[in-house]
């Protein structure tokens, strides 16, 4: 069974990186289907049975190598390379040694100090396993983006449609909330959620959790969420966040995710406008950052533009109220496999890489009282430009007269 083209020119692509790299090879394990980067990385069919342990070795040079057992042998036929079935544990051990043979570095999906958990998906029983045949085993961290991440130029053109519907339904939940104030009817959380979803559905957009509305102290909960049965009254005076992700109803589409923030009223209060001025600028000099490394020539990693929004967050005396990453690749997942923008849940120092998208949205919550979240994508081209879909983006609270 020969291998289809496009999976000849996906290994290609991963020896031309190794080369960049300077990896030995990168050794694809699975067992049970632990490796989620294994199993989409090799387009494994969903209606396989995979109860046994498999590595797909792909060399920097020369010919990929499969060792698969001897029940679930014909698994890794749609791709390219050499078979090699095992069937008791020592017939692996020399499996194992056979593909490694002459390699000093092999890449997997393992993080030191599990500092990206995201990653580590190789169990540490194996990382010794392979190291015991003389073999240095490096994080898979950087090149596996290249393969998981990117986006196609179809997927780019999706989302930014869906960012300007997300944008819109900004427009169409503060209207909203505003039409029913200004009626004296009363108004919830929830409605606005549901008015929310109800535009989604309305553009052929689809979603895992529904969108989020909340009020005063819920929005200093990062991840309050209304129910049917748990949400908030909205009124004149209050301080108001949406927090809105959708996707296109089509398969490979990928996510749009933003965040703004509105005021019931015309006199917003000094404290949430300070506040609000505070995030605005975190979340700029973020992007502002990523512009000047980029022009630079320079490799930009998620915790070095995490530590530029926490700085400017903490040099405004609110360190304590910044409790979350500044932001998270984006896929066909909200919460994709790339690079995060993090350095305090964990020390994410994988590269930022072209044809990628994340979020920005540095944050403030005062419980009891308001939060503040700021959410853009960023998404970077394949010439390393910074281009933010959904415009206009946030620049000042929305005053919804009431």
């Amino acid at each position: 069974m020969s291998a289809p083209n496009h999976l000849n020119q996906k290994v290609t692509a991963i020896q031309a990186t190794l080369k960049v790299y300077k990896i030995d090879g990168w050794l694809l394990y699975n067992f049970r289907q632990t490796n989620i980067f294994a199993t989409k990385i090799l387009e494994l069919p969903q209606h396989l049975t995979q109860m046994r342990r498999y590595f797909y070795f792909i060399p920097a040079d020369g010919t990929p190598q499969k060792l698969v057992h001897g029940i679930e042998q014909y698994n890794l036929d749609h791709l390219p390379g050499e078979k090699t079935v095992y069937v008791s544990w020592q017939s692996l051990q020399d499996g194992v040694k056979k593909i490694l043979r002459g390699k000093k570095s092999v890449a997997m999906e393992y993080s030191p100090n599990n500092s990206i958990p995201y990653v580590s998906k190789v169990d540490a029983g194996t990382i010794e396993f392979v190291r015991s045949f003389g073999v240095n085993v490096v994080s898979s961290a950087d090149i596996v983006q290249y393969f998981e991440a990117r986006w196609t130029d179809q997927q780019r053109i999706d989302q930014f449609e869906v960012s300007n519907v997300l944008r819109k339904t900004v427009d169409v939940a503060f209207g909203f909330i505003g039409d029913k104030l200004r009626a004296k009817q009363k108004v919830t959380e929830y409605d606005v959620q549901q008015r929310m979803v109800q535009y989604f559905k309305e553009n052929n957009l689809v979603f895992g959790d529904a969108p989020n509305c909340s009020v005063n102290g819920n929005a200093a909960n990062p991840h309050y969420e209304p129910t049917n049965e748990i949400f908030s009254e909205i009124k004149k005076g209050d301080c108001i966040l949406i927090d809105l992700w959708a996707k296109g109803s089509k398969p490979g589409a990928v996510y749009s995710d933003i965040t703004w923030v509105a005021f019931a009223g015309e006199t917003i209060p000094p404290k949430y406008q300070k506040v609000f001025e505070i995030v605005k600028g975190a979340r700029d000099a973020a992007v502002e950052y990523l512009k000047k490394e980029f022009s630079a020539g320079r490799k930009p990693r998620g915790c070095d533009v995490d530590d530029v929004t926490r700085k400017y967050i903490s040099a405004e005396g609110y360190a304590e109220n910044f409790i979350h990453r500044t932001g998270h690749n984006i896929g066909e997942e909200v919460h994709g496999n790339g690079a995060n923008i993090d350095n305090l849940e964990t020390h994410d120092q994988r590269e930022i890489i072209p044809e990628t998208c994340f979020s920005i949205e540095p944050g403030i919550y005062l419980p009891g009282e308001f939060g503040v979240r700021l959410e853009i994508d960023v998404f970077i081209t394949k010439d390393k430009q910074i281009v933010i879909p959904g415009q206009p983006i946030q620049q000042e609270i929305v005053r919804i007269n009431c």
